[in-house]
């Protein structure tokens, strides 16, 4: 069974080609630029997204040994069943990449719904495991690799989408465990961090929403740097095949994300005595 080769730096490499990838959130954004990348290095690559119509159209445009499957990742038997339609078509899995993830509306803990908390989290936290678990036993037998999205979120301040930053802190931890609990077994796993990537969630979030657009101006150079979609896929497909542990971009995240220890405590109590920080505060408790 081939577990790769060693590369020049000694790493395992992984091809993807005659493999079975399964992507969630794949029917726009990064999904479906992975999708395209994994399917033009020669998987087979199993689209996966709650919008049914969306995701078929975006396997056809993929092209052949696609199979799209419209499935919620917070209903943990359709995520099962996602997984046996998968062996059914193509006879394994391979490598699962858990993406699927949405952004809570601007607000405070104190001001918050307590159902969009609960969704935010379903999706971006309990959606991985379900999406992941059910998938581990194949993953095991064929010596695959697992992706798991997290964000540079889960290191950054929160204030304003608190729930977002959690789940995805959440997420880093469950790909952390999962790739040493792995390591025995000849699979892999590994955590990719994104800044700002520009999808329809971002402009949502960042360039629709008038708080969110204020928090943006308050980022520095070259936090505030945005990627595309197509960047982030590539990311992932690059770190897929050498079984990366972790994978950042853009690349200027990569110094906060070594030293957010000593940053984050500078930067919570300057953000803390920040005047501006306070009246964007003021400003989302009163109007929402």
């Amino acid at each position: 069974m081939d577990i790769g080769q060693l590369n020049p730096l000694g790493r395992r490499s992984y091809a993807v080609a005659g493999k079975v990838a399964l992507i969630t959130g794949a029917a726009q954004g990064i999904g479906a630029a992975l999708a395209t990348r994994l399917h033009e290095r020669g998987a087979a690559v199993v689209l996966v997204d709650v919008a049914a119509d969306a995701v078929a159209d975006t396997a056809a445009a993929v092209g052949a040994r696609t199979l799209p499957l419209a499935a919620d990742v917070t209903d943990r038997a359709a995520m099962r069943a996602v997984v046996e339609q998968t062996v059914q078509r193509f006879g394994r899995l391979d490598v699962v990449v858990a993406n699927a993830g949405v952004t809570p509306r601007p607000a405070t803990l104190r001001t918050m719904d307590p159902a969009d908390f609960d969704r935010v989290i379903g999706i971006n936290l309990t959606g991985v495991f379900n999406t992941v678990h059910p998938a581990l036993d194949q993953v095991v037998l064929h010596r695959g690799h697992v992706v798991v999205v997290s964000s540079c979120a889960a290191f950054a301040p929160g204030m304003g989408g608190s729930t977002y930053m959690m789940s995805k802190a959440a997420v880093e931890q469950l790909g952390r465990a999962l790739r040493v609990e792995l390591a025995g077994s000849g699979a892999s796993a590994g955590v990719a961090y994104f800044g700002i990537v520009q999808t329809a969630m971002t402009r949502d979030m960042l360039d629709e929403d008038e708080l969110g657009r204020e928090l943006n101006e308050l980022l520095p150079w070259p936090l505030n740097v945005r990627i595309t979609a197509d960047e982030a896929a590539a990311t992932i497909a690059d770190g897929i095949a050498r079984r990366a542990a972790r994978t950042i971009a853009p690349s200027g995240w990569e110094p906060y994300a070594l030293l957010r220890g000593a940053a984050n405590v500078v930067l919570d109590n300057r953000l803390a005595g920040d005047p501006r920080v306070a009246g964007l505060i003021s400003d989302l408790e009163t109007h929402r």
